[in-house]
């Protein structure tokens, strides 16, 4: 890995409220705004809305797939939109640094919606292969 190095982008399929009701029952979180409509237009929300800790660990998944999962080293994650049943998501990266003395890379990570707009952002510390 050097300076500047993309990992490749990744589209996901339509999100689906199934899907956040799997991710619920797997999680233990039962926000009813993520599957019931009603609870969701009550608070002023147009649907449910996407788990995020769904799309952050699709967006470390992504992260684990370009470089290796051993490689993983630091992961952090930020909420910037919500996304919504029906978004398709797009999970990217860039290295932004590299250590040398460390064999360390950053890494900047963005999982955006179909609209342009960030959903997640996130940062990675990634250790560098030794060959």
């Amino acid at each position: 890995m050097k300076l500047g190095d993309k990992g490749p982008t990744r589209r996901d399929p339509p999100l689906t409220v199934e899907q956040f009701v799997r991710y619920q029952g797997a999680s233990g979180d039962f926000n009813p705004m993520h599957y019931d409509s009603e609870a969701a237009v009550a608070r002023g929300f147009p649907t449910p809305y996407a788990v995020g800790m769904l799309t952050a660990s699709r967006l470390a998944s992504w992260l684990g797939a370009w470089v290796g999962v051993e490689n993983v080293l630091r992961f952090a994650a930020q909420f910037r939109e919500q996304s919504w049943p029906g978004d398709e998501l797009t999970y990217a990266g860039a290295v932004t640094s590299v250590d040398e003395d460390a064999r360390t890379a950053e890494v900047e990570l963005t999982c955006t919606r179909q609209t342009g707009g960030v959903h997640v952002k996130g940062t990675a510390t990634i250790a560098l292969n030794q060959g």
